[in-house]
């Protein structure tokens, strides 16, 4: 199973998108035949795979096939790029031809991924997979999703969920592994694992891994704790700055929170709730018994010793880096855009909606696009909606009907606390009792091998999530906290307390929304959305637009807000209730006549409730506002391909901010200044052919590792890279000047600093104190060392030309962003992890890509690890409400799952290109658009 979705495999070269079906048909044939000729030479596990083996699972999307269960015949239309359109009589109906029809094109990802959140992975893949499974087992999501299923959803969500795995269970009657996939094909040479059947909680638990990816400011809370270990509370402060309100707008601008009727009101609001101040994202957190109360609360012991809860946390560092990734990377910088204005903005009068949701490059992507239709909207059939769904669940997840559409970007809302819980033989402490754990024994299956078996303790807090890692449960007997900790007793653990944990309606949420009729029906289905806490946005075709954040959001006491891991076993670090639905930010119809969401704050600072400490810092959501307003003002108005030009919105603010200080160096060298000069007159935009986004990107990866990489703990620095330090909790052999040599520890894709948004904004907040210790460096070797601002930047104008001329070449004239700035599509199973040749037949890629980090086109990548992009669009789309048919969608890779079919990879050039496919939604216009068309007949 995949850890990084972005490391380097062989290239095939991509499939191109062609101009017709038929042509991408031939292109495909080419593929098979160039696959089977090298199948035939007996590389791949010493046999081969004949024509038919890597044909057999391509889906049947022409003509007809007997469905046992329907109540109708179903049409399913497939347009020249395999997108299908449904068309059904009845409910059930509709989601049978659903889950038959995801399950042609991408059951084995559905099958992965149900075994992903059941912790079954080693069934499938053996024992290399038994630690990640029993970390899942711990979490427990199938557990939570059949309590969901069982308990919480409603009959008819029940009733759509059966009709689903019918459909699914129907595809896989009759067929072996490998006329279900390749993959499968592959796997048969390892073991003689055969795929069971789909269940409802299967579909149900989809939505936990979803959670898990959009958790909120876990990361950070663990990083702020291991900072300690060589930085202080100041220092840890600037690495956390307050959210920038006077200059990035929050989502909610009009309106409040009104203390009087303790509601949030879109009209208005008093403004003046009590808690002003908090929510801001400063980083400044009250401290905890664990941080002493200590400035920044970080989390340091009071007696400046934590090594032993830091080591806690490092283990569990290691372990969430060893899970496979789901929808995305969870770390700084990462998030999604959704914005949506009032047709008195555009061309037709009605609204336009744009979302872009930023995940881990994945291939199959993490989407699905298909349309629900029934053929006449009534009681006995509800539905008729597009949009983009998860393979492995029923209905649209972001799309639109016949009358509103709506976008979800992660709110970054605080929805998880890690606890660090004293423990006592079969217990643990609460106040001045010992507390017995509730336990349960899981088995794991093992492919190939021996079952194993674990034990999972939870506490009041939640599951206990060092008893997966040895080294955690160590740790944990020396942990050292600070001295208002009870006596250490057996040791401590670390505890999750995660709101996805409770069963919850997010499932009931998703139908409801797909068939909501106007912005009541908008707000009342989004407070099912419970879990992952979204910012969603909403349009409709009587030319309303709206915003609102549902969400099962935790409020806390007044000396915990959520920043730092707290002490499990004193009752006041506990969470205290729910924020109620009706005090939750929205806006209905704004008077400005737009709503952008890209992960900023939601709401000011008067807000009463603290929702985190951790939000984006909202430079690409300002520059959305900011180019939203430039086409608007004296009276411009916006069309559907304006939308889709913003956002492809290259432009750099670090570069807006940096650049005209590095043009200000004095280089001396004639190499240096040679590359500096590519900076003069440059837009700040970053094109994958330009050679000065190139250098500045480097400029900047320098200055971060200059300035902050090479003062980080081990913890947080990128595995293997090693320094001389100053020693701290370390016994490593010192050198004659007294240093120790420590390497890094974290995966590539999650080091520190990775330059997202968060670190444009400790920058820019240190530009204008020149002699800050952040601005010092050794020399080594024959770079200078650094004493200041502009000598520091002087030396990262130094490195990054020479780190360039080593990737690049000395010809500047032959740089470009896109060289360093490369996608590749990784197969989410054997692509990682499997032979050499499979990862030949599965991977696709490099694609040379613009954009970058905190832009707009939010190509992502970890200025820590490198440049190879990260996360990305998964999906882009804009929604024209004045007619739907001319509204516009693009996926990240294509609609099959099949390695070699015509549509594994027909859209990722297009993608990549930034141009956005025709998205038909009428009847008539997706008879048009029409290429295969199957009937599934009862």
């Amino acid at each position: 199973m995949p850890t990084d979705t972005t490391a380097a495999a062989a290239s095939t070269g991509q499939q191109a998108a062609g101009t017709s079906g038929r042509k991408k048909g031939r292109k495909g044939r080419l593929f098979v035949l160039v696959l089977v000729l090298a199948l035939i030479g007996g590389v791949a596990y010493g046999a081969y795979w004949s024509v038919s083996t890597v044909r057999a699972s391509f889906p049947q999307t022409k003509g007809s096939i007997t469905l046992e269960g329907l109540s109708g015949p179903v049409d399913v239309r497939r347009d020249g790029y395999g997108i299908p359109q449904i068309y059904a009589s009845s409910d059930e109906d509709l989601f049978m031809a659903q889950g038959y029809v995801q399950a042609q094109d991408r059951f084995y990802e559905m099958d992965v991924r149900r075994h992903m959140t059941s912790g079954r992975l080693s069934e499938m893949f053996g024992a290399g997979q038994v630690d990640n499974d029993a970390f899942l087992r711990t979490l427990g999501w199938d557990r939570i999703a059949k309590q969901e299923y069982e308990e919480k959803l409603s009959p008819a969500t029940k009733k759509y969920l059966q009709a689903y795995a019918k459909g699914v269970n129907a595809y896989l009657e009759g067929k072996q592994g490998k006329d279900i996939s390749l993959e499968y094909a592959a796997l048969s040479f390892e073991n003689d694992y055969k795929p069971g059947a789909w269940t409802p909680v299967d579909s149900v638990a989809w939505l936990k891994a979803m959670a898990w990816d959009l958790r909120g400011n876990m990361q950070d809370e663990i990083d702020r704790a291991l900072l300690t270990s060589r930085l202080g509370p100041k220092q840890i402060a600037d690495l956390y700055p307050s959210y920038p309100y006077s200059r990035n707008k929050p989502i909610v601008q009009e309106g409040g929170y009104d203390e009087g009727s303790g509601t949030f009101e879109a009209e208005g609001g008093s403004g003046d709730g009590e808690g002003e101040g908090e929510g801001t994202g400063s980083g400044e957190g009250a401290g905890s018994e664990l941080g002493g109360g200590t400035e920044g609360g970080t989390g340091a012991g009071a007696e400046g010793d934590a090594a032993g809860f830091e080591s806690q946390l490092t283990g569990l560092q290691r372990v969430l880096e060893d899970l496979p990734t789901a929808v995305g990377v969870n770390g700084d910088g990462i998030g999604s855009n959704s914005w949506v204005v009032s047709g008195d903005h555009t061309v037709s009068g009605k609204p336009l909606l744009a979302n872009d949701p930023h995940l881990s490059a994945s291939l199959p992507s993490v989407w699905y696009q298909m349309g629900l239709h029934c053929r006449s909207v009534s009681d006995n059939c509800r539905y008729d909606v597009t949009g983009y769904t998860f393979a492995g669940m029923p209905g649209v997840i972001i799309g639109h009907n016949q009358d509103i559409a709506w976008g979800l970007t992660n709110s970054g809302v605080d929805v998880t606390d890690l606890y660090l819980e004293k423990i006592t033989g079969d217990g643990y402490q609460y106040g001045d009792k010992v507390v017995p754990f509730e336990t349960r024994e899981e088995t794991i299956k093992v492919a190939g091998g021996a079952s194993r078996k674990i034990v999972v303790r939870e506490t009041n807090n939640g599951p206990l999530l060092s008893d997966r890692s040895d080294e955690l449960v160590k740790t944990g007997k020396k942990a050292t906290v600070d001295r208002a900790a009870p006596d250490r007793g057996d040791g401590y653990a670390v505890a999750l307390r995660w709101t996805a944990l409770d069963p919850g309606r997010t499932m009931d949420a998703v139908f409801a929304i797909n068939r909501a009729k106007d912005w009541d029906d908008f707000r009342e289905a989004s407070e099912l959305f419970e879990v992952p806490s979204q910012n969603l946005v909403y349009a409709d075709t009587e030319n309303h637009i709206g915003y609102t954040l549902p969400g099962r959001i935790p409020t806390r006491a007044e000396k915990h807000d959520g920043s730092v891991p707290a002490p499990g076993w004193d009752p006041d670090y506990e969470w205290t209730g729910w924020v109620d639905q009706d005090e939750l930010p929205y806006e209905f119809d704004p008077e400005r006549g737009y709503i952008v969401t890209a992960n900023q704050a939601v709401v000011g600072e008067d807000y009463p409730y603290t929702l985190t400490t951790d939000w984006g810092y909202g430079a690409r959501s300002q520059r959305i506002n900011d180019l939203i307003q430039s086409k608007i003002k004296d009276g411009g108005k916006i069309s559907t391909d304006d939308m889709r030009q913003m956002q492809l919105d290259n432009s750099s603010s670090i570069a807006k901010l940096l650049v005209p200080e590095l043009l200000k160096i004095d280089v001396g060298d004639e190499h240096v200044r040679e590359a500096q000069k590519l900076l003069e007159g440059w837009d700040y935009t970053q094109d994958a052919d330009s050679a000065a986004a190139a250098y500045f990107n480097s400029v900047w990866r320098n200055i971060l590792k200059l300035s902050f990489g090479h003062k980080l703990p081990k913890e947080l620095r990128v595995k293997g890279q090693c320094l001389w330090v100053d020693p701290v909790n370390t016994t490593g052999p010192a050198d004659e000047a007294g240093k120790v040599r420590e390497c890094g520890q974290r995966s590539a894709s999650q080091a520190q600093p990775d330059g997202g948004d968060r670190w444009f904004e400790v920058v820019r907040r240190l530009m204008a104190d020149e002699d800050s210790e952040w601005w010092t460096t050794p020399k080594r070797g024959t770079r200078p060392a650094a004493e200041n601002r502009d000598q520091l930047f002087k030396r990262a104008l130094i490195d990054a030309r020479w780190e360039l001329t080593a990737k690049l070449g000395k010809d500047i004239d032959t740089w470009s962003w896109g060289r360093l700035h490369r996608l590749f599509l990784d197969n989410q199973t054997l692509g990682s992890d499997g032979p050499g040749f499979v990862k030949y037949v599965l991977n696709r890629g490099p694609w040379k890509l613009g954009g970058g980090e905190a832009t707009v086109n939010a190509t992502g990548w970890n200025a820590a690890g490198g440049y190879g992009v990260v996360w990305v669009p998964s999906m882009r789309m804009v929604v024209n409400l004045g007619d739907l048919d001319k509204s516009r969608w693009i996926n990240l890779t294509g609609a099959s799952g099949h390695a070699y079919n015509a549509h594994y990879v027909d859209q990722t050039d297009k993608w990549a290109e930034g141009e956005l496919l025709e998205w038909a939604y009428s009847e008539k216009a997706v008879e048009d658009s029409t290429t295969d068309h199957l009937v599934l007949k009862p």
